[in-house]
C-alpha cells in the first residue's frame, strides 16, 4: 500500500504524510458505517421446547417490526376464532381507510368484503396491508383501538419491549419491538393456536382465479421450516421470523435489520443449520402463558405512548423516509430500491409444488363492528384451549387425560409407536382444561376430515387395546 501511495505522491501535490492521514480517515469512516449497519441488525434463536436461548445478538434492542406486526393481528384473529366470536367464513368488510392502505395489498374496494380465511391467507403470503387493517377494524372497531388491544395482548404474553400503533406494520416512529419479543410471539402462535397455525406454512393461495404467491422463500427451501412471517420497510430493513420443526426438535429464530432479502434468508438458514442440532429433543410444558383475560378491559391498563416516544436504536437519519416508506414487501414502483422481490432472485428456486387452497370472495353487507367488539369483550370460560402441535380444524380423537402435560405428551408418543399406520396422517397435541380449580391435559390426535374418519381411527385403536373417542374441534 505504501508503494502505491508513493506512486500517487510522485504525481500529486500532496505529501505522503497527508495522503496517509486521509487513508486512515477513510478507514475509520468505513468502519463507522459498518458499525452502524451492524447495530441495526438483531437476531435470536430460541429452543421452542425448552425456551433456552441458543443464540442472541442485540435481541433486546428496539427495532421497527414492519410486517412482523401482522403476527399479532393474526394472533388476535385466531383468538377470536377460537372463542367463537368469528369463523373462517365470517365476512371482513373493507372500509375506505383499509382499501386505501399502501401496497402490498389485496385490492378490495371500499365496502367490499372477503372471508376471514381469505384475509388471513393474504396476510401470511402476500403480507396484505389492507387485509390487516380490515381485520383490525373488525375486531377493534377502529385501528387505533385495535392497536391498544395488540399492545395489551403483547403485555399479557410477556412482550414488554413492544408497542403497536397499527395492524399492518406500515411505518410509524412510535411502533417498535425487539427480536426477543417477536420470538415470544412466534412461539405463542404455535402453542396457543395449533389448530390454525398451519396457515403460516401456506406458500400460495387462490384468490378468485388469481394465484397469489408468498414472500417467505425459506418455505420449501429449508427442511422443517413451517412459517412464520417476513417484514420489510426502508427504516426496518429485512426482517424474518422462522419456525422450524424437524419432528424431534423445534426452534423459533428471528433476524431483523437485514440489508437484503437474500442476505437475511441466508443468515436465517445459517442459524437454523447451526442451532437446530443443538436443540433439545425433550421439552417441558408451554413456554408462553396463554393470555385468556378480557382484551378489551385490559385496554385501560395499556396507554399508548405519545407519538414522540423513544424510537428503535439506530433511528434512521431521514425520519421523513421512514414515515413515507411503503409497505412490507413493497415494490420498486412505490420508490423502494430494494424489496422482498430481490430475495426471489437471490434465493434458490423452490421445487416443492404450492399447496392449492380454494377461497371464495364474499359479498356481504357491512359487519356491525360494535357488536363484534361487544362480543369479543364478553368473558369466555376456558374450554379446551389448545396448547401444542399444529393441527387443522375438524375432528379429533382423544386417547388419554392427565394432570401433567408431560404425561399426556408421553401417552401421545406411546400411542403413535403402537399404531403408526392408523395415525400416519394425524397430528398429536394436548388440550388444557380446568376441573375443580385444577388444570388437566387431554391427549388428542387431530386432522380427521370427518366424524366417520375419526371413529374409524378409534375403532382401529381399540383393537390395539387403546381407549379413544371422537370429538369435534
Amino acid at each position: 500500500m505504501r508503494q502505491a501511495l508513493s506512486g500517487i505522491v510522485s504525481k500529486s501535490a500532496f505529501p505522503l504524510k497527508t495522503i496517509m492521514i486521509l487513508a486512515m480517515a477513510m478507514t475509520f469512516v468505513v468502519a463507522d458505517v459498518a458499525s452502524s449497519l451492524a447495530a441495526k441488525s438483531a437476531a435470536i434463536v430460541v429452543d421452542a421446547k425448552t425456551g433456552k436461548v441458543l443464540y442472541s445478538a442485540n435481541a433486546d434492542g428496539r427495532r421497527y417490526p414492519a410486517s412482523l406486526t401482522k403476527m399479532m393481528t393474526v394472533y388476535l384473529t385466531f383468538e377470536a376464532m377460537a372463542k367463537g366470536k368469528i369463523s373462517r367464513n365470517s365476512p371482513v368488510v373493507f372500509s375506505a381507510h383499509a382499501s386505501a392502505e399502501a401496497p402490498t395489498k389485496l385490492g378490495v374496494k371500499p365496502g367490499g368484503s372477503v372471508a376471514v380465511e381469505t384475509a388471513i391467507l393474504s396476510i401470511v403470503t402476500k403480507s396484505a396491508n389492507d387485509s390487516a387493517t380490515a381485520l383490525g377494524e373488525m375486531l377493534g372497531g377502529n385501528e387505533t383501538n385495535f392497536a391498544r388491544m395488540m399492545t395489551a395482548k403483547a403485555r399479557q404474553l410477556g412482550m414488554n419491549g413492544t408497542v403497536f400503533r397499527n395492524a399492518n406494520g406500515l411505518p410509524d416512529p412510535g411502533q417498535f419491538t425487539t427480536a426477543r419479543d417477536m420470538a415470544t410471539l412466534g412461539i405463542a402462535l404455535r402453542e396457543h393456536f395449533p389448530q390454525y397455525y398451519g396457515y403460516f406454512a401456506q406458500r400460495s393461495f387462490l384468490y378468485g382465479r388469481q394465484r397469489i404467491n408468498g414472500h417467505n422463500r425459506l418455505l420449501g427451501r429449508i427442511k422443517g421450516v413451517d412459517g412464520i412471517k417476513t417484514g420489510y420497510t426502508r427504516a426496518s430493513g429485512f426482517n424474518l421470523v422462522s419456525s422450524v420443526n424437524d419432528g424431534n426438535r423445534r426452534l423459533v429464530a428471528v433476524v431483523m435489520g437485514g440489508t437484503s432479502g437474500g442476505s437475511r434468508d441466508n443468515q436465517m438458514a445459517g442459524l437454523i443449520n447451526t442451532y437446530l442440532p443443538r436443540a433439545s429433543t425433550r421439552g417441558g410444558g408451554d413456554l408462553v402463558a396463554k393470555a385468556d383475560s378480557n382484551a378489551i378491559s385490559a385496554l385501560a391498563k395499556v396507554l399508548l405512548p405519545k407519538h414522540d416516544a423513544p424510537t428503535p436504536d439506530e433511528k434512521p437519519a431521514a425520519v421523513a423516509e421512514a414515515d413515507t416508506a411503503v409497505a412490507d414487501d413493497a415494490t420498486v414502483a412505490q420508490g423502494d430500491s430494494e424489496d422482498e422481490d430481490t430475495a426471489e432472485a437471490e434465493a434458490p428456486k423452490l421445487v416443492v409444488p404450492a399447496k392449492k387452497v380454494k377461497t371464495v370472495i364474499v359479498s356481504a353487507p357491512k359487519v356491525a363492528t360494535a357488536q363484534i367488539v361487544a362480543a369479543y369483550a364478553e368473558p369466555t370460560p376456558v374450554v379446551d384451549p389448545v396448547n401444542t402441535a399444529s393441527v387443522p380444524p375438524g375432528w379429533a380423537i382423544q386417547v388419554a387425560s392427565s394432570p401433567k402435560q408431560s404425561e399426556a405428551q408421553a401417552f401421545l408418543d406411546k400411542t403413535i409407536k403402537q399404531a403408526p399406520k392408523v395415525l400416519a396422517d394425524a397430528s398429536g397435541f394436548t388440550v388444557a382444561f380446568d376441573k375443580d380449580g385444577a388444570t388437566y391435559y387431554r391427549a388428542r390426535f387431530g386432522g380427521f376430515g370427518s366424524k366417520d374418519a375419526a371413529w374409524k381411527a378409534c375403532t382401529a385403536l381399540k383393537k390395539k387395546k387403546i381407549e379413544c373417542y371422537a370429538v369435534q374441534q
